[in-house]
């Protein structure tokens, strides 16, 4: 379903981002995407929806989730800008008919390490995570680490990613499901871009609106 490029005014600046609508008139789930370092810049429409998750997005002709991806500017990352992405979530689910028990996050790369830390500091607000070719912060705290076991989490990596240890991410996933944390874990047989083939399965598609928190968040 064709994307729109939007922006919204932050206590900090503005966000701008991406944005389709869901192919129903009742409130639907609401999937997030934060994209990887080689994406940030200016051109949101040259950027953002060349590949993975935003091509794939504007190139549906129908989709049964509203779906939001800011950029960032050369040199900011997501952990940076993480109450920024927080505001935006708010305006989302405020104006449009969202199902704010049904949020995913989700991120590529840079992306990912945003999606971890954001999930991990505001557990309440998502019923899962997407991480795609990205490796956990390793600032996390073992606290924030045990708030992430109410979230379904889907991971993401490609077996020739020179970026990522296969090892070092199935500790990490090892660690999560320690503390209860429900946790699968696909190795694909590429390198570290593997956005396309993630996003456009169709299991995860379905797995993207099957997700639900157990309390909804009210939104001010």
């Amino acid at each position: 379903m064709p994307v729109e490029k939007r922006s919204h005014d932050t206590s900090n600046s503005s966000l701008p981002y991406i944005f389709s609508s869901a192919n129903s008139n009742k409130p639907a789930p609401l999937v997030l995407f934060l994209h990887g370092a080689k994406d940030r810049g200016t051109d949101i429409n040259v950027l953002l929806k060349k590949w993975g998750f935003p091509l794939f997005v504007d190139s549906s002709p129908s989709l049964p989730y509203v779906f939001v991806a800011p950029q960032l500017p050369e040199g900011q990352t997501w952990v940076g800008r993480a109450e920024d992405v927080i505001a935006l979530l708010d305006h989302i689910i405020a104006t449009q008919p969202v199902d704010p028990s049904c949020v995913i996050i989700s991120g590529f790369s840079l992306g990912t390490a945003g999606a971890w830390h954001i999930a991990a500091s505001y557990p309440g607000r998502f019923a899962g995570l997407v991480a795609t070719s990205g490796r956990v912060p390793q600032t996390l705290e073992a606290a924030q680490i045990a708030a992430l076991q109410e979230i379904s989490i889907q991971i993401f990596q490609g077996a020739k990613d020179e970026k990522l240890s296969i090892e070092d991410t199935q500790n990490v996933v090892n660690t999560l499901r320690k503390v209860g944390a429900k946790v699968d874990f696909t190795v694909l047989p590429g390198d570290h871009f593997i956005a396309n083939e993630v996003y456009s399965n169709p299991i995860l598609q379905q797995w993207l609106v099957s997700q639900s928190r157990r309390q909804a968040v009210v939104v001010s």
